[in-house]
């Protein structure tokens, strides 16, 4: 199981690194710098919103399908069948509820007018996301990979075409979203396709069974409370930098071009996180021991997260500067201003990835084991902290006090996850595996502070760092390219 994990996350990596950081450095970006920070966060803000809610597309049926279908394949006709006309009701409630939202905090009618666009996209994703926990389900992981980059892999096509193809005189961040809308629509029909063909019939006949959706309701009630707190305490800083602050946008742009990396960070974390919940599922019911492919997923996502994140942290501004130049109309003061805040949300920002790497492996193993109740205490007080910590911090340091929230509440439901992991399935504390994490970490940071006195450029500079990093890596056996080998070799 543990070979089967590697080897499909080897895929899983190689096409998501080939496709999404083009998409976030190079479309989403350049997007962002031409159309202008503000115009760009106003965005960023809406966009932001439209996810609050997200989960009443969902009602966390992905992840119970998922469970699900990974230990009972044979469900996956009647499934399909009754919850593709409970998404359809989810979508209308989901409509009502998000636009409610809107009008109490008062949007204008030019966001309510992005915000219609938005809630469809969210739509889409969410029917896509659903079909494709089939696929995880049915263990169908290099199908999965594949449709995992389509929807981004369109979306390059069409905004080149908008960004550099001379088709339009101006580009408007609207044209962004409907870029988005055909790329899902797209990837939507080729995915329901795959997932008919391994169904007990061809033609899908949808159904309405009143008391197994009620029952689904009620199971996967818990999931989408999960899904709600998280949701907020993930996505509800630049809506209330939006909200709280006079130049509420300027500042969501701001704190998007830093968040923007973070994303594509998250990417590699997430992927462990769709592999590793039908495994883990599965070896649970099984009564497998889950311990070592615990151990080896921390340890292959906790390693290069320390040498992500120390990078970003000791090059912040370089970084900034380099992807985000002047932007029309902007004088030098303005630039300068806008460097130094976002640099400085980004060293912050980037450090959560070491928190978010670890929720991304242990709370996924208490989803896979039905742990509910724990994730929703532990996700509750993440975002009642969040949210008050944004509201204390914002208007005092504006996206750096945002930056800071988010790292708190991140590394507080990290802490707690690993604990309630340990006592629920009593494992014991490996003081050598810490030993060599703290060793590689007070290594890692040395060999960063040892490189800021050499002469030559940072860009150098970082490349040496990982270079060097990846060496102590090695040396500390924080990785062991023989254990990874033997895994291929024998799975």
């Amino acid at each position: 199981m543990q070979g089967k994990f590697v080897k499909n996350l080897t895929l899983l990596l190689v096409l998501n690194l080939l496709i999404k950081p083009f998409w976030i450095l190079g479309i989403d970006r350049s997007v962002q710098n031409t159309v202008g920070a503000e115009e760009y966060g106003f965005y960023f803000a809406v966009f932001n919103f439209s996810f609050l809610f997200n989960i009443l597309l969902d009602f966390g049926i992905t992840n119970f399908n998922n469970k699900n279908i990974a230990q009972n394949n044979h469900l996956l006709t009647k499934y399909l069948s009754n919850l593709l006309v409970l998404k359809l009701l989810l979508f209308i409630v989901y409509v009502i509820i998000t636009f409610a939202g809107a009008f109490f905090i008062q949007y204008s009618s030019e966001q309510i007018r992005l915000l219609y666009f938005l809630a469809i996209n969210q739509f889409l994703i969410s029917l896509i996301l659903y079909l494709r926990s089939n696929l995880g389900g049915l263990h169908l992981f290099r199908t999965d990979s594949i449709i995992s980059v389509l929807d981004r892999t369109l979306m390059i096509v069409i905004c080149a075409v908008l960004l550099w193809g001379n088709v339009v005189q101006e580009f408007k961040i609207e044209y962004y979203i409907y870029a988005q809308t055909a790329g899902y629509v797209l990837t939507l029909g080729i995915t329901f396709f795959l997932v008919l063909q391994h169904t007990q019939r061809k033609l899908l006949r949808l159904q309405w069974n009143y008391p197994f959706l009620i029952a689904i309701i009620r199971k996967s009630f818990p999931f989408a409370i999960l899904v709600l707190l998280m949701t907020f305490y993930n996505r509800i800083d630049s809506v209330m930098l939006e909200r709280l602050l006079p130049e509420g946008a300027r500042f969501s742009g701001i704190y998007a071009s830093a968040y923007r990396l973070l994303d594509a960070t998250n990417m590699i974390a997430y992927l462990f996180a769709v592999l590793l919940l039908p495994i883990f599922a599965r070896m649970i019911k099984q009564k497998d021991n889950i311990e070592h492919l615990v151990k080896l997923a921390f340890t292959l996502i906790i390693t290069p997260a320390i040498i992500i994140a120390s990078g970003a942290f000791f090059y912040s501004g370089e970084i900034m500067e380099l992807l985000y130049p002047m932007h029309p109309g902007e004088t030098m003061l303005d630039f300068q201003l806008r460097m130094d805040e976002s640099s400085r949300v980004f060293g912050i920002l980037m450090t959560c990835f070491l928190a978010i790497s670890t929720t991304y492996i242990f709370g996924t193993l208490l989803t896979a084991n039905g742990s509910l109740w724990y994730l929703n205490t532990i996700a509750l007080s993440g975002m009642v902290l969040n949210i008050v910590l944004n509201f204390v911090l914002i208007p005092i340091h504006q996206a750096t006090g945002s930056a800071f929230a988010s790292l708190m509440t991140q590394m507080l439901v990290a802490v707690i996850q690993v604990i309630v992991v340990k006592r629920l399935f009593r494992i014991k504390t490996n003081y050598f595996l810490l030993g060599r994490l703290l060793l590689f970490t007070v290594a890692t940071i040395a060999i960063n502070l040892l490189l800021t006195f050499s002469p030559l450029s940072w860009i150098y500079n970082i490349v040496l760092m990982g270079v060097l990093c990846s060496g102590v890596a090695l040396g500390t056996r924080m990785i062991s390219l023989r254990h990874i080998y033997q895994l291929f070799k024998y799975a």
